[in-house]
């Protein structure tokens, strides 16, 4: 049994207007009987996942990735001293992690990019981004989830770039997380879980994710 006070909700809130959300009311409480509203999201708005349809890395799609292939036990790192806006994140910066990590477990990013997520130019551009050497490294070493704070693991601005890591990630079978946030708030050690909607043949789609300390 987990205490539900040791939860950490690692989810950014979709609010209309930010890029990729907006709603109207489909239902009203005082003239239909009960509110609805009407969405309309961006398969990648806020936190999300990513398939291999999203680059055409492979056959699957956000409804047939396996629900074992979005949780398990995490390393969170904190990169917060050592990765500029607009770096690489290499091996490197793993540490000694680097040495220890075990095949199936994921990797948290921590790089406190989240706190930009208000303003869109600058969360889109100069993000710190994984080299081609940690998503190499992170398919060798069968990492389940790779989850960033970012809203891409690859500078969106380049196309060869954001193609080339996705590609080497979700034809290796890494799961892909960006958008998160509260990482801060993590210890080293978690069992993280993030759920997306079950999208027929989605190319990925907005999620729920949460960890607690193990």
């Amino acid at each position: 049994m987990i205490p539900s006070e040791n939860i950490i909700d690692l989810t950014a809130t979709l609010t209309k207007g930010q890029r990729g959300v907006d709603y109207e009311p489909a239902k009203q409480l005082e003239k239909n009987g009960w509110n609805a509203r009407t969405l309309h999201l961006y398969s990648h708005a806020g936190t999300h996942m990513d398939a291999q349809k999203h680059f055409g890395a492979g056959d699957e799609t956000i409804d047939t990735l396996p629900l074992q292939r979005c949780m398990g036990p995490a390393h969170v790192v904190d990169l917060r001293e050592q990765v500029a806006p607009g770096s690489l994140i290499t091996v490197e910066h793993l540490g000694s992690l680097a040495d220890v990590f075990e095949a199936n477990e994921s990797l948290l990013l921590l790089t406190g990019w989240s706190q930009h997520a208000d303003n869109d130019e600058i969360f889109r551009l100069g993000l710190p981004r994984i080299s081609e050497d940690l998503a190499r490294w992170c398919v060798d070493q069968q990492v389940k989830v790779l989850g960033v704070e970012p809203p891409s693991v690859a500078d969106v601005a380049k196309l060869e770039e954001v193609t080339r890591i996705h590609e080497i990630l979700l034809q290796g079978k890494v799961t892909i997380v960006e958008g998160l946030c509260n990482l801060e708030q993590l210890p080293a050690k978690v069992y993280f879980a993030a759920f997306p909607l079950k999208i027929h043949e989605g190319d990925g789609a907005p999620a729920r994710a949460v960890a607690w300390p193990l």
